[in-house]
């Protein structure tokens, strides 16, 4: 009978292992942003369900509508970064836009906004606009050169 025993441990020596590291390197695209996706989803979800967290659905009926959309839209590019990163990270400046349209938003979209829905909203931004730029840092940085 063979030796099956199943003993953990270094994978360095498994026969597959370039295969493997070569798979992943195709899957990400050569792009290795795999820890900005999840925070830029989260930040997405929380855009959406900002108004009601903080409870201005009642005094802000645009901005809830407009953070809704705003947040969908940011979940979808991190869902679009996670699924095809080689053609996505291109909108990574779009996304630092999107940061800084979140900024301004409560005085263009809303009416009369008070101190904490525009703290939250330049939150999100700044945290969008960081967000962004470390996507397009990465992305540039590992682009291939001509």
């Amino acid at each position: 009978m063979a030796d099956v025993s199943h003993t953990r441990g270094d994978m360095t020596s498994h026969p597959d292992v370039p295969e493997m590291q070569a798979r992943y390197a195709r899957m990400l695209g050569g792009r290795d942003v795999a820890l900005v996706d999840g925070p830029v989803f989260l930040l997405g979800l929380y855009c959406a369900v900002s108004p009601w967290i903080l409870h201005y659905t009642t005094s802000q009926p645009a901005l809830v509508t407009h953070n809704l959309i705003i947040g969908i839209a940011i979940g979808l590019l991190a869902l679009g970064f996670t699924r095809a990163p080689e053609r996505m990270y291109g909108l990574s400046w779009a996304f630092c836009a999107v940061g800084v349209w979140m900024i301004i938003a409560p005085w263009v979209v809303g009416d009369g906004p008070d101190a904490g829905v525009i703290l939250n909203n330049v939150i999100i931004g700044a945290l969008a606009l960081v967000l962004g730029s470390l996507c397009a840092a990465t992305a540039a940085r590992s682009a291939p050169r001509a």
